[in-house]
Order: C-alpha cells, then sequence, then structure tokens
C-alpha cells in the first residue's frame, strides 16, 4: 500500500511543479503577447500617420495642380473671349462698310439707268439723224452691212479653203505617195487582155466540115454539152467560141483542141472529151486557186473559197484578168498595211477575196459585191472580211482601216497604166457624162474632158462668180462629179476664169 501511495505522491507533486512552470510560461507569455500587441499598435499608429500625411501630401499637390489647370483654362477662356469680341467688332465693321457700299451702289445704279436712258436717246436721235442725212433707214443700213459682211466672209472663206486644201492635198500626197510608191514597187502582177470569145486554130479548112458533121450534128453536140456558141466563118483556118461564161468557153477550147489532134469526131468521142476537158479545167482551177493562196500567203481558207478564187482564172474585167488582179490587191493591201501598222494577213485576205462574187455573177443573180459578200459570210469570214468585200466599190460605208486599205489597193490596180481596157462606147458614154455634170452648173460656159477622161476644164462665166467662188464651186462639181460617176483613179477638175476687155483708139 505504501508502495503504491508513494509514486502517486510523486507523481502529484510533479504534477504541481509542472502546473506551477505552466502557469508561469502562461503570464510570460501573455505578457509577452501585450507587449507585442502594444508595440504592434505603436507601429500601426505610426504607420497610420504617415499615410495621412502621405495623402494629405497627395492631396494638396493635386489641389495645386487643379487649380493650376483651372487657371490656364480661365486664362483661355478669356482669350477666346478677347479673341470673339475683336472678330464680332470686325464684323460690325465690315457690315457697316457693306451698307455704305451697297447704299453707293444702288446710288451709282440709278445714275447709270439714267444715263443710259440718256444714250438711248441720245442714239435714238443720231439714228433719225443719220437716217435723215443718207436717206437710208436703219433696217436697209443694217441689210447692207449684212451683205458685206457676208462678201467679206465669203472671201476669206474661200481662202482659208484654199489654203487648207493646198495644205493637206502637199501633205495627204506626200504621204499618200510614198504609201502607194513602196507599195507598187515591192508588187509586180502580169495582166492578160482578154474578150468573151475564143479563137481555135485549125490544121486546114477541112477540118470545118468535119467539125460540122452531117447534119451539123457534131457541132450541135458540142454547143450542147459546153453551153457555147461554135461560129464557123470564112476566116482561114479558125473557129470562134463565143460564151459570156469563160469557164465553159475553156471546156469547149480543150475538148475542140483535143478533137482537132485526135481527128476522130463524132457525138460520143465529143461527149468523152468535153468529160475530160471538164475535169482538166476542175483540176485547173483548183491549182489556180491553191497558187493564189500560195502566193499571198493567206491561210485558212475554205476550200469552197480556193475553188472560186481559181474560177477567177479565166474571168475576166475590162480585159484585166480578175485574179491576178485579186492577187495584186491582196499584196498592194498587205504592203500598205505593214506600212500604216495595220494587220497585214487581214489586209492580204480580204484583198484577195474582194472580187469572189465575180466567180459565179454569170450564174446568181445579183452584183458581184453582194454574192461576194453572200459567199463570204456563208464560209464564215470575219465581219471585217465582208465589210471590205461590201465596201470596195462604195456601196457600203468602210468600216474598218481594212476596208479603206482594200478600196484605194483596188483602185490603184485598176487605175494603172495597162491595166485596163475599156470598150470605146463606154469610153464615150463617161467623158459625155464628164462634161454634162460641169455644164449642169449655171456657173459654167463650156467644158471640155481631156486626159481620156481624167481631167475636165471648164470656162466659167467671169460676171457670174468672182476669183473667191472659184473654190467652192470647183469643190462642188468635184462632188458631184463622186457622187454620180463610177470611174477608176481620180479626176482632176481645173475651172478657168478669164476677163476680156477689147477697145479701139481711133
Amino acid at each position: 500500500m505504501a508502495a503504491i501511495i508513494l509514486p502517486i505522491v510523486f507523481y502529484k507533486k510533479g504534477y504541481e511543479d509542472r502546473k506551477v512552470k505552466a502557469e508561469k510560461e502562461k503570464g510570460s507569455a501573455e505578457n509577452e503577447a501585450k507587449r507585442i500587441l502594444l508595440e504592434a499598435e505603436k507601429n500601426a499608429e505610426g504607420r497610420k500617420r504617415e499615410i495621412l500625411l502621405e495623402v494629405k501630401e497627395e492631396v494638396h499637390k493635386s489641389r495645386t495642380e487643379l487649380e493650376r489647370e483651372i487657371r490656364e483654362r480661365r486664362l483661355e477662356i478669356q482669350k477666346s473671349e478677347n479673341r470673339l469680341i475683336q472678330k464680332e467688332e470686325n464684323l460690325d465693321k465690315k457690315i457697316e462698310t457693306i451698307e455704305n457700299k451697297s447704299i453707293a451702289l444702288d446710288e451709282r445704279e440709278k445714275e447709270i439707268e439714267a444715263k443710259k436712258v440718256e444714250v438711248e436717246n441720245a442714239q435714238r436721235d443720231k439714228i433719225r439723224e443719220l437716217e435723215r442725212i443718207s436717206g437710208v433707214s436703219q433696217e436697209e443700213a443694217k441689210a447692207i452691212l449684212l451683205t458685206n459682211l457676208e462678201d467679206d466672209i465669203k472671201h476669206e472663206s474661200a481662202i482659208i479653203i484654199r489654203n487648207v486644201e493646198e495644205r493637206t492635198k502637199d501633205e495627204a500626197d506626200k504621204k499618200a505617195k510614198q504609201i502607194i510608191l513602196g507599195a507598187i514597187q515591192r508588187c509586180a502582177a502580169d495582166h492578160t487582155a482578154e474578150t468573151t470569145i475564143t479563137v481555135v486554130q485549125l490544121p486546114n479548112d477541112d477540118m470545118k466540115g468535119r467539125i460540122i458533121g452531117r447534119e451539123g450534128r457534131n457541132i450541135k453536140s458540142l454547143e450542147t454539152l459546153t453551153g457555147v456558141d461554135l461560129i464557123i466563118d470564112d476566116t482561114p483556118e479558125a473557129v470562134v467560141l463565143s460564151g459570156f461564161d469563160p469557164i465553159k468557153r475553156e471546156i469547149a477550147r480543150i475538148a475542140l483542141e483535143k478533137l482537132i489532134i485526135d481527128g476522130r469526131i463524132h457525138p460520143a468521142r465529143v461527149e468523152e472529151l468535153v468529160e475530160k476537158a471538164k475535169k482538166e479545167v476542175d483540176n485547173t482551177i483548183k491549182q489556180e486557186g491553191e497558187r493564189a493562196t500560195f502566193e499571198t500567203g493567206v491561210q485558212g481558207l475554205n476550200p469552197e473559197l480556193i475553188k472560186l478564187l481559181g474560177r477567177l482564172r479565166f474571168r475576166t474585167s475590162y480585159g484585166q484578168n480578175v485574179l491576178n488582179h485579186s492577187i495584186e490587191v491582196s499584196h498592194l493591201a498587205g504592203l500598205m498595211a505593214a506600212e500604216l501598222g495595220c494587220d497585214v494577213t487581214l489586209a492580204k485576205r480580204a484583198g484577195l477575196l474582194h472580187d469572189i462574187g465575180k466567180s459565179i455573177d454569170h450564174e446568181t443573180e445579183g452584183s458581184h459585191i453582194t454574192i461576194g459578200g453572200d459567199i463570204a459570210k456563208r464560209n464564215k469570214e470575219s465581219y471585217e472580211v465582208i465589210n471590205a468585200i461590201m465596201a470596195h466599190h462604195g456601196d457600203v460605208e468602210p468600216e474598218f482601216m481594212t476596208s479603206v486599205l482594200v478600196q484605194a489597193a483596188d483602185a490603184i490596180s485598176a487605175s494603172r497604166p495597162g491595166a485596163r481596157r475599156e470598150t470605146l462606147e463606154s469610153y464615150i458614154k463617161r467623158l459625155e457624162k464628164l462634161e454634162e455634170i460641169a455644164n449642169s452648173f449655171p456657173e459654167v460656159e463650156k467644158s471640155f474632158a481631156i486626159q481620156a477622161g481624167r481631167e475636165v476644164r471648164i470656162m466659167v462665166k467671169p460676171e457670174s462668180l468672182t476669183d473667191d467662188d472659184m473654190p467652192v464651186v470647183c469643190r462642188n462639181i468635184a462632188k458631184k462629179i463622186e457622187e454620180e460617176m463610177n470611174y477608176p483613179g481620180q479626176i482632176k477638175v481645173n475651172l478657168i476664169r478669164e476677163t476680156r476687155c477689147t477697145d479701139y483708139a481711133k
């Protein structure tokens, strides 16, 4: 028991010692906490005072800055008010000045109106006085002045027309001659003169009877198969083939020459050789068409167009071979296009096809221009080529430079010396028409067509017009010739005015 009580006593004493020690430590901790709390309160109070001081300094600084800005704003506002006051004063002065000027202008206007009335009255008085002195009314005087003015204007316009025409002609002729001469120098084409008949030479006159045959059956067969008339007359050793279609005439010529060489002339043989001649002509047509495209460098043509071009080999116009003419026009148009910077290929194509209508104009109704345009449309040619074909004789307005070049090239090829022949009848009619147009003007006394119709000299009535009127009348005559006549190249209109006075000293 004692053994148990003793440890308990010791444990209790230790517990009390620890309790006393803990109480002491607790008191020390509380004291330390109070001390720390006091120090923290002191520090917080000091920090608070510092923060308050900083805030007060910041507020003071902001207030100072704000007051400075307010002072500056007030100063700017004051300056603006002063400027506005100054402007208002200036505006008031300007308004006052304007009002004064307006008053002065009103007074000046009244004075001017009064003076205007005085001037009008004085002018009327002067006009009446002038009418009284001159014996001419105002309307009559105005008419006289207008007449004089019209004469002056007519004189000046005639001088201007003459100067402009001379200057334009000099410049245009010089440039045109350079282009045309350059084109012609580089282009040469041979032309043969052909007509609507073909002469076939015979070895002897006995052959005529064999060609005619028994009861004319050979000649009838040949005429029926070819569509050409055979003329057998007294011409020694010759037979004439007559027909408007040159291809049929060529077929008849080839067939007849083969019959003469063969010697066996009867209807069956005639039919056989005519068929061979047709094939030979067709082959020639194809070769000639290809030759034309090769010589001109025109590519991509429809085979139908090539065939029609070849047919032109047997077609003539005024004695000029149409295929050779078309080739020449193609070269000329291409050369001029190159000089002017235009499409050379297109110009050559249009020039080659411009007379394509003449290949079938014996078979189709209409002019070769209309037929050619239809052929080009049917073969899907461009509108520019179609317009060149339709416009190369002036029937349609040229819409492209190519059309104008083809028109010029056609005129050059047709009008150059030796290119064409024309019948005596058409030549005389053209000269008569030229003189008739010139004589239709009332100012003309006589007219003479000279230089094979390339020039018309006109004697005018000197009392009917003055020298100043001459350019105007000359231009009107030339314009009428252009409108009413078709001719290759150009026609020179030459007006002559002469006044003669005769007197005798007795």
